[in-house]
C-alpha cells in the first residue's frame, strides 16, 4: 500500500533497529503515562464548550461503538502467556463478556444521555482523515501475521497512554457539569485502562522482546507509530472541534 510506505518514511527504521528495545519501551512507557498538558489538553480541559464535547463524542463513536474488534483479530495461534494476556485484555473490553459491562455499551450510553445517534458510522462524514488513518492502519496490521509485533508495540502505547487522554474528556465533562451517564465510558477506561497498560509492556511487549530478539525492534516502531498517528488524530479532533464551536 503507497500511503503505508508514506507512513513509514517518517520513521528512521535503521535507528530503532540499533535500540536497547527493553530500555526503550520502558522509559517510552514511563513518560507517556503521564505526559505533561499540551495545548490541545488545557483546551479540551479549560475551554472546549457543550457542543464541542457533543461533537467530540460523535467523532470518537467512529470507534468506541466498535471497541476491540481489531484485537480479536491477532488472537489465534499457539497459546503462550503472552496470547493469554492479550485475551485478557480483550475479555475486560467486552466486558467479561456482559453486554451491559462492554465499553462500547458505555459509550453508547454517552452518545444516549447526549441525544446524539448511537448507530455504528454515524457520524462518518465529520471523522477527519487523520482518524481514519490511524483505524485503517490497525486493522491493516491485523491482517498479517508478520505485523504481530508492531500491532503490539502500538497497542501497548494506546493502552498506557489512554487514561492521560481521557482525564482530559472526563475534566471537560466535569466541568460543564454533565450527568454521570455522559462521561461514564471515561471513569471506567481511566480504571482499566492503567491496568491494561501494564500488562501491555511488562507481560506483553517485554516478553516479546526475549521470543523474538532479531526482530524486537518492531515492538518499538509500531508504538512510535501509533503514537505519531495518534498525536496527528488528537491534534485534528481538536481543529474539528473548534470549527464546530464556531457554527
Amino acid at each position: 500500500y503507497f500511503w503505508q510506505k508514506w507512513e513509514l518514511a517518517h520513521f528512521d527504521l535503521e535507528a530503532l533497529k540499533r535500540l536497547d528495545v527493553k530500555q526503550a519501551l520502558s522509559d517510552r512507557a514511563a513518560y507517556d503515562l503521564n505526559p505533561p498538558l499540551d495545548e490541545n489538553s488545557r483546551y479540551i480541559r479549560e475551554e472546549m464548550s457543550e457542543a464541542g464535547y457533543r461533537h467530540l463524542l460523535a467523532i470518537a463513536s467512529f470507534d468506541g461503538l466498535v471497541e476491540a474488534s481489531r484485537l480479536s483479530r491477532i488472537l489465534g495461534g499457539a497459546a503462550n502467556e503472552v496470547q493469554c494476556t492479550l485475551v485478557r485484555v480483550l475479555l475486560e473490553e467486552y466486558g467479561s463478556g456482559k453486554l451491559t459491562r462492554k465499553h462500547s455499551t458505555f459509550f453508547a450510553k454517552m452518545l444516549a444521555e447526549l441525544g446524539l445517534n448511537t448507530e455504528p458510522e454515524g457520524y462518518f462524514d465529520i471523522v477527519p482523515w487523520e482518524v481514519l488513518a490511524s483505524i485503517n492502519h490497525n486493522f491493516l496490521l491485523t491482517e498479517c501475521k508478520r505485523y504481530f509485533l508492531r500491532y503490539n508495540g502500538g497497542l501497548a502505547y494506546f493502552e498506557v497512554v489512554g487514561p492521560a487522554i481521557y482525564k482530559n474528556y472526563l475534566a471537560a465533562a466535569q466541568r460543564l457539569g454533565l450527568s454521570e451517564a455522559a462521561m461514564g465510558y471515561w471513569e471506567l477506561h481511566i480504571r482499566e485502562d492503567e491496568r491494561h497498560g501494564r500488562w501491555m509492556i511488562d507481560d506483553v511487549a517485554l516478553p516479546l522482546v526475549d521470543m523474538y530478539p532479531h526482530d524486537a525492534w518492531q515492538i518499538v516502531l509500531g508504538y512510535d507509530q501509533e503514537k505519531f498517528m495518534g498525536d496527528r488524530a488528537g491534534a485534528a479532533v481538536v481543529r474539528s472541534i473548534r470549527q464546530a464551536e464556531l457554527r
